[in-house]
C-alpha cells in the first residue's frame, strides 16, 4: 500500500468518525424520526471499523468473519430497510430483498473462498439489488413534486453517496482477483474505493445537516 493510500484509509475511518459525531450533534432534530435509526447506523459502523483496524491489539478473533457476517450484512440490510421500508414504503420489498441477499451466502459456502476480507459473489449480488433500488429513489426524486428543493431531501445526498461508492466500487469487488494481476490498475480503482468511501461520509453528514425529515 502505497503512502498516499495509507492517508486516505486513515482519513476514511476520521470521516467516519466525523460523520457519527456530527450525527450525535444533530439527534436532538429526529429523536422522535425514523431517521434516528441512521444515527445510530453511522455510529455503530464507525466503531465497527475501529475495531476492525485496532481490535487484534485487545483481543484474537477474525477479521474476514467478522466484517463479511457482520458488518458488511448489516450495511446492506440496513440500506435495504432504508430505501425499501423507509424511502417507498414497502415493507414487504424490504423483508424479500434482505432474504434474497442472505440466500446469496448459500452458493458463497459452497464455491467460494471463504478466507477473504470481503466475499466477492455475495457483495456484488448485495450491490446489485442496491443499485435497483438507488435508480428506483432517483427516479422518485426526478419525478417528485419536491425536486426543486433537493438540497433539504436527505435521501438524494444518501442517493449520491451510495452510488459514488457501492455502486461505483461494484466492478472492483466483482473483479478483484483479476484486477490484483494489473496492479496499475488495481491502485487506480483502489485509490477511487477509498475516496468514494470518503466522498459518501461527507454527503451522509451533509444529509444530516442540510436535510429536512419531512422530506
Amino acid at each position: 500500500m502505497s503512502e498516499f493510500q495509507k492517508v486516505l484509509q486513515e482519513s476514511l475511518i476520521w470521516i467516519e468518525g466525523l460523520t457519527a459525531i456530527i450525527s450525535l450533534i444533530y439527534y436532538y432534530r429526529v429523536k422522535d424520526q425514523y431517521w434516528r435509526y441512521f444515527s445510530y447506523y453511522l455510529i455503530l459502523i464507525f466503531l465497527c471499523e475501529v475495531f476492525g483496524k485496532w481490535g487484534h491489539h485487545l483481543i484474537d478473533y477474525d477479521k474476514p468473519t467478522f466484517f463479511n457476517y457482520f458488518v458488511i450484512p448489516l450495511e446492506f440490510i440496513f440500506l435495504y430497510w432504508l430505501y425499501a421500508a423507509k424511502s417507498f414504503g414497502k415493507q414487504k420489498l424490504f423483508y424479500t430483498l434482505s432474504a434474497l441477499y442472505l440466500l446469496s451466502y448459500i452458493p458463497n459456502e459452497l464455491f467460494f473462498n471463504m478466507k477473504k476480507i470481503i466475499f466477492s459473489f455475495n457483495y456484488t449480488f448485495g450491490c446489485l439489488i442496491l443499485m435497483v433500488l438507488v435508480v428506483m429513489e432517483y427516479y422518485k426524486q426526478v419525478n417528485s413534486s419536491e425536486i426543486l428543493n433537493f438540497s433539504k431531501n436527505r435521501m438524494f445526498y444518501i442517493n449520491l453517496g451510495v452510488t459514488l461508492f457501492y455502486i461505483g466500487t461494484l466492478p472492483f469487488w466483482t473483479f478483484f482477483s483479476l484486477l490484483n494481476e494489473y496492479k496499475e490498475l488495481f491502485n487506480i480503482y483502489f485509490n477511487y474505493f477509498l475516496i468514494s468511501g470518503i466522498m459518501m461520509y461527507l454527503l451522509f453528514s451533509t444529509s444530516i445537516i442540510w436535510g429536512k425529515q419531512n422530506y
